[in-house]
């Protein structure tokens, strides 16, 4: 029986875009690389890609290259033969032979040494290798996919990463974009991670968010991407005082204390500028500000999230460092506002 496809959640067209390019690629038998930042779902990504291939039904194979010391790794992908260190009273079976037949997914490819990239490239070339102190070849039909967040051609460049290595593992690149591009998944993302954290800590339900706490995960550059997301969610809920409230305090940094600041104009104590105050959800209070529905939600979002940040840098000054710090935002948080609205702090240039 045919596992089932690992769920990526979203339908951003940047995510729609690599997941299609992982259904294509996933029916040609090559080396494949999976690229992007820190928390994008490369690991869940190779499992697609192997899933969707026509491997699906034999092992796919993880090794982090990242956790293991060099020698350790050498073993562990390639095996030893009894006696070939100091420690070695039996022999080991390595991941490759342990992947024959199916996929190797090496992730943190970039920590790897030349040596044994060297030894990587011939697998890929030839399918052979020898075990840590062995003297026969072993043959193997193993598809290898890598994941990195480096700039491997970069690395190359500085002689940290063989060219020919690279040249080999880049039959195609698949390129997850990170979740700052994927806006609309965001909100998604963030109810299925409450949903499971309810579960966890036994309640009945997900009593959903309220309008700050979106603005607030809105407004975040989520350097950790998607899990960076998750521990913020599950840290949020855990932190909740009434489970049948609206979620309204997002704790993004566990190491800031914010018992007694309440200088963010995004925090759960600033008022909403208009009939009713958003923070008095947190109260249980149900009652949305006058209006006609329907609305869009999001719509309204954006416009307040534009609104607070063009205050601010009108309270600043135009000084966006400034304008960052009222805001409770870095540097490049607020940067990365300013293009998403389209404001600026130079006056553009008169038309003649």
């Amino acid at each position: 029986m045919k596992r089932k496809t690992p769920t990526i959640i979203g339908t951003s067209t940047p995510l729609i875009a690599a997941l299609d390019h992982i259904s294509r690629l996933a029916s040609i038998d090559r080396p494949a690389l999976i690229v992007g930042e820190r928390g994008t779902g490369k690991e869940l990504a190779a499992e697609r890609l192997h899933y969707l291939s026509p491997r699906w039904d034999q092992a796919l194979t993880k090794v982090n290259c990242g956790a293991i010391t060099e020698t350790l790794l050498e073993s562990e992908l390639f095996g030893h033969e009894v006696g070939a260190f100091t420690g070695a009273s039996k022999q080991h079976v390595g991941r490759f032979e342990l992947a024959d037949g199916g996929t190797l997914f090496l992730d943190e490819l970039a920590t790897m040494s030349t040596r044994l990239q060297e030894k990587i490239l011939r697998v890929i070339e030839y399918g052979e290798f020898e075990r840590v102190g062995g003297q026969h070849t072993l043959q193997v039909d193993v598809r290898i996919v890598a994941a990195t967040n480096a700039d491997l051609p970069v690395l190359a460049n500085q002689g940290l990463f063989r060219w020919d290595l690279l040249d080999r593992l880049s039959f195609d690149v698949v390129h997850l974009p990170p979740l700052r591009d994927r806006e609309l998944d965001l909100l998604e993302l963030a109810q299925h991670f409450s949903v499971g954290m309810c579960s966890e800590l036994g309640w009945s339900y997900f009593p959903g968010f309220t309008p700050t706490a979106m603005a607030s995960l809105h407004s975040h550059h989520w350097p950790g991407n998607i899990r960076e997301l998750k521990n913020v969610v599950e840290r949020s809920l855990f932190r909740a005082q009434n489970p049948e409230a609206p979620i309204n305090d997002i704790i993004i940094d566990p190491f800031h204390d914010t018992t007694g600041d309440k200088a963010n104009p995004l925090d759960s104590s600033a008022p909403y500028d208009g009939d009713h105050d958003y923070h008095t959800a947190s109260r249980g209070a149900v009652d949305p500000p006058k209006t006609d529905w329907p609305i869009s939600l999001k719509s309204r979002l954006q416009e307040e999230e534009r609104r607070w940040l063009a205050a601010a840098l009108v309270h600043s000054g135009q000084r966006q460092n400034d304008a960052a710090t009222l805001l409770g935002l870095s540097y490049h948080q607020i940067r990365a506002l300013m293009r998403k609205h389209q404001l600026h702090t130079r006056p553009r240039r008169r038309e003649h």
